[in-house]
Parts: structure tokens; sequence; C-alpha cells
């Protein structure tokens, strides 16, 4: 006589509500984002400082803070965006 077979129980997923959802999204951008033009910042820095500051650190500092900055303001931008959004919802 032939065994049953098992069929295997489908996965338990957890769902967020959708707000959760969109916020994680919205951080896991503005962290990458950070990251991302921080370090074209400090790239752009370090070329400034060896072709026209002979060789000053400066530079590759006021690269990061620019680009932290304007990643900062598309953050906030898109989380503000976000709420706007979820308020209109409700």
């Amino acid at each position: 006589m032939p065994e049953p077979t098992s069929v295997p129980a489908p996965p338990v997923t957890v769902s967020r509500p959708v707000s959760e959802a969109l916020l994680n999204e919205k951080w896991d951008r503005c962290i990458s984002n950070m990251l991302i033009k921080s370090t074209v910042g400090l790239g752009f820095g370090i070329v400034f400082s060896v072709l026209l500051f002979r060789r000053r650190a400066w530079p590759a500092f006021v690269g990061v803070g620019f680009g932290a900055g304007r990643a900062y303001e598309e953050c906030n931008w898109s989380l503000k965006q976000a709420s706007q959004e979820l308020k209109r919802k409700a």
C-alpha cells in the first residue's frame, strides 16, 4: 500500500501594516542614499584636494558634508510625502 504524500504547510507570513512597510522602504532608501552620496562627495573632495588644494583635508570633509546634507534633504522630503499620502488615504 503506498504511503500518503505529505504536503508541506504554507509558510507563515506576517503581514505588516501598509504604513510600516512604506516607512521601512523609505528608511532603507534613505540610508543607502546617504551612504552613496557621502561616498561620492568624499571622492570629489579627495580629487579636488589632490588637484587644487595641495593635499589639504578640508575639501574631503566638505564633500562628505555636502553629500550627507543632500541625502538628508531628499530623505526628509520623501518621508514628508509619504506622511501626506497616508493622511490622505485615512
